[in-house]
Formats: structure tokens, C-alpha cells, sequence
């Protein structure tokens, strides 16, 4: 039998096996996020257009052949969103929160839209973290916000990732460099993809990042922005590298560096992976300082990131970490005859309300099959109540790991009070992952306190 479609191209399920996973890495980096004074927003999956083609820019790939675009019923056109910074921006805005006390700190999960071709950690529905920091120009700030990316990294355990980090310049000293890469490319014009051939004009830093190897080739020995920017952006770069120092963050200043979006100014920083195909950058982020005020808002500096969770997970598995064990079931109760199915779920009621993981029969299992069942379930315990047990009102309790036994009468009180004492050892190794993740933000949380 054929099912009628399959999940569209790009896309891909988290299955239950693998959600806790996700469950893991989207939690610590909230908490971890959160001791930096970053609180959870949640904004619309679909935004109005223009807010994208303003904020991202039309001289970009994403704007000009990835959005998914559409009218709506009132023939307005709709984007699902392609980041998740334009969304944040227009919330900030919308709802006065750069009104209350400076700097605004945000973080958010979300799931991203882009049609691309999908590869190795790059879908067409991607997921993302993301934290950004309205209201504050210092480079303090983006020392601050790359140190959120590190603690979140460090705490689930990734290594192999390097920090590049560079200056793009403000406006002024960036028109400078503009016409610096045009007089360079315009010699190379004929070489170049249609593509950079338009950018050329409109905005040449993007040909920089172009994935053309022809375009990239010629790339490599254009112009260095490092060299064109002004004495207050090379203040500005010199002392984000002195607090990078200062907490003992490891960076490589790259001067490529340009990212995907148009709206970045000053500071852009990526945290660069190796082994999981083309797409090596897990995080990538920078200054924005002038985007608010082309909203509509005032005048506000701002710096933020983003990291995109199926690549975060592509890189863990393959470095070894480490997640907490999922709580399986921790007891399963058979029954024979209705009477005894009655009672197994008072009894599972009896366990969930005081935070175990009950299971019993819900399809009309035999007794052998409800077993099966029960082991597959992975159950630390098991019993099975029939006729003789609800007369004696009580039944035998197994330790499925030892195949141990002991009598327990069935009233609820007495029940719960033997899977709190018998799942104390059986419960040891999730404690033990979520002891040590605490551990690890508790000294993060010290670590910052002894800062300030």
C-alpha cells in the first residue's frame, strides 16, 4: 500500500528516537542564553514581505531566489521567514520594548524557510537559535554575544569549532571599500557569473561570498575591508578582540568574512566546523546598527546571532558528545479481564501524578504480547494483575534488568512507594546528565557574577 505523498523535498521528521536530542540542545540553550540576561521571544512563522526585502536585502540570494513567497486571501503578500532578526526587530518595534531599560536581550528557537538545493546540514525548513542585543554600540556587547554562542557550545560538550571574527566597517569607510572591489572585479567582469555580474553594481562585497569556484577564485586576491575601514571601526575591532582575550576566547580574525545578509555593519563572526560537508558554519552573527532605524524605529545599534540546529546535531554526533539518557517507561502493568485493566489505570494515573512514566494496555494485548510490549518499552519494572491479584489486592512487582520479585499490595499509596524506593539506582544515569549540565551553567552563572 502506497502512501498518498511523502514529506516535501527539503523537509525531514523528527522522529520520537531523536527528539529528545533536539529537546537537549534546544533547553541548554535557553538556559544558557538566559544567564546572560537573554529571555525567550516567540514571533510569527510568516511576516509581511517587505520586511524581509528591506531587512535582508535585495541584492541577496535569499531575497532575490529563496523566499517563499505567496498572496494571501487578502492579496498581501506573505514570506514564511527566511532568519529570524527582521521578525525580532519588527516585534521589538511593534511592541515598544526599546522603550524600557537598555539593552533589549531576546533569544529565540524558530524554524527558517529558504528554497535551496538540500545538502548535508542545509534544508528548506531548518531550525535555528538565536539571541540578539538591541540598544548597545560598544564592542562589549559583541564580545558578550559571541560569548553566549561559546558557553552554549562548551556546555553541550562540541569541540572542534573555530571562532573567525571581522570588520565589514560602518557605511562611511565601507563606500570607500566598495569602490575599491569594483575597480578589482570590473577588471575580472568578463569572468564572472551572471549572478556577480549584477552584484557588481548593486553590491560588489557580496561577490565575496559567492559559492561560484570561478567567482571564489577570483575572490581571493580582491581587496582586504580590514584595510579600508575608518580609526573608529578599527577601535571598535581592535577592542572586541581585547574582551575576546579578556575571557579567554580563542579567535582567528578572517577578513573574508562578509555573511549571508546585507544589513550587517562592523562585527561579523562565524563559528566554523570541519566534516560535515560544504556547510561548515554552525553560528554565524554581527553587528546591525543601522537596520532598526530602516524599520522604522529610531536610530538603536544591535548585534545578534544565529545557529542552525540540524548542523549543531550534524557536529555533535559526529565529535562524541554526550546526552543525557531519555527517561523510558518506568513501570508497566499488565492485566487480564476488564476489572484488572481498570485498575492498571488507576494505577498508571497514581504514578503520573507523581512524575513516573506509567504504560499499560490500551490495544487488548494478550498477557505474553503485553510483555513484549513492556520490554520493548525499555520498562524498568513490571507486574501483571488478574483475578487472584485484585482479591488479594496484591501482585508481584519484576525488576526487569535483574528479574528480581517482591509482593506489593495494589492500593495506590503502597504502589508509588515501592517504584520511589526500587527506581533510586534505576533513575542514577539520567540524574547523572542532568547533574553535570547543571553543574556546568551553575559555574557559568559564577563564572559571570565574578565578572561583573
Amino acid at each position: 500500500m502506497a502512501i498518498i505523498t511523502n514529506a516535501p523535498r527539503g523537509t525531514q521528521d523528527t522522529l520520537p528516537s531523536q527528539s529528545y536530542k533536539w529537546q537537549h540542545i534546544e533547553q541548554t540553550a535557553l538556559d544558557t542564553a538566559r544567564l546572560f540576561g537573554f529571555r525567550e521571544i516567540r514571533t510569527p512563522t510568516f511576516e509581511h514581505t517587505e520586511l524581509f526585502a528591506r531587512s535582508v536585502g535585495d541584492t541577496t540570494d535569499v531575497v532575490q531566489k529563496e523566499m517563499y513567497t505567496f498572496e494571501d486571501k487578502g492579496n498581501r503578500s506573505i514570506t514564511l521567514r527566511p532568519e529570524g532578526t527582521a521578525g525580532v526587530l519588527r516585534a521589538a518595534l511593534q511592541n515598544g520594548l526599546l522603550n524600557d531599560a537598555l539593552p533589549v536581550k531576546a533569544s529565540y528557537l524558530i524554524s527558517c524557510f529558504r528554497y535551496e538545493k538540500p545538502q548535508a546540514g542545509r534544508l528548506r525548513e531548518f531550525h535555528q537559535f538565536g539571541v540578539e542585543m538591541l540598544g548597545s554600540a560598544s564592542p562589549v556587547a559583541d564580545a558578550q554575544v559571541i560569548a553566549v554562542a561559546k558557553s552554549i557550545f562548551d556546555t553541550l560538550g562540541v569541540t572542534g569549532l573555530r571562532l573567525e571574527i571581522n570588520s565589514i566597517g560602518c557605511p562611511a569607510c565601507r563606500a570607500k571599500y566598495h569602490q575599491a572591489l569594483k575597480e578589482y572585479f570590473y577588471s575580472h567582469q568578463e569572468d564572472l557569473c551572471d549572478t556577480c555580474k549584477d552584484r557588481l553594481e548593486k553590491n560588489p562585497m557580496r561577490i565575496l561570498d559567492c559559492k561560484s569556484p570561478v567567482c571564489a577564485e577570483i575572490a581571493k586576491n580582491a581587496p582586504v575591508v580590514l584595510d579600508y575601514i575608518c580609526d573608529d571601526c578599527k577601535v571598535h575591532f581592535e577592542s572586541l578582540q581585547s574582551n575576546l582575550d579578556a575571557m579567554g576566547i580563542e579567535y582567528v580574525v578572517n577578513p573574508t568574512i562578509v555573511r549571508g545578509l546585507d544589513y550587517y555593519t562592523r562585527t561579523v563572526f562565524e563559528f566554523v566546523a570541519t566534516g560535515i560537508g560544504a556547510q561548515g558554519t554552525v553560528c554565524g552573527g554581527g553587528r546591525y546598527d543601522g537596520l532598526i532605524k530602516m524599520l522604522g524605529g529610531p536610530d538603536t545599534p544591535a548585534i545578534g546571532f544565529a545557529m542552525g540546529l540540524e548542523r549543531l546535531l550534524l557536529v555533535m554526533e559526529q565529535c562524541g558528545c554526550e546526552f543525557p539518557p531519555e527517561m523510558g517507561c518506568t513501570m508497566y502493568i499488565g492485566s487480564m479481564g476488564p476489572k484488572a485493566a481498570l485498575k492498571a489505570v488507576e494505577l498508571c494515573a497514581a504514578l503520573r501524578e507523581e512524575g513516573f512514566y506509567g504504560e499499560c494496555d490500551t490495544v487488548g494485548r494478550s498477557v505474553k504480547a503485553q510483555m513484549k510490549y513492556a520490554d520493548k518499552l525499555g520498562a524498568k519494572f513490571s507486574c501483571i494483575i488478574g483475578e487472584d491479584e485484585l482479591a488479594q489486592n496484591k501482585a508481584k512487582i519484576k525488576n526487569m534488568k535483574t528479574g528480581e520479585t517482591q509482593e506489593v499490595s495494589l492500593d495506590s499509596e503502597s504502589f508509588v512507594d515501592f517504584i520511589y524506593g526500587g527506581t533510586i539506582d534505576e533513575m542514577v544515569d539520567y540524574t547523572d546528565g542532568l547533574i553535570d549540565l547543571k553543574i556546568s551553567q551553575m559555574n557559568l552563572q559564577k563564572k559571570g557574577e565574578e565578572d561583573e
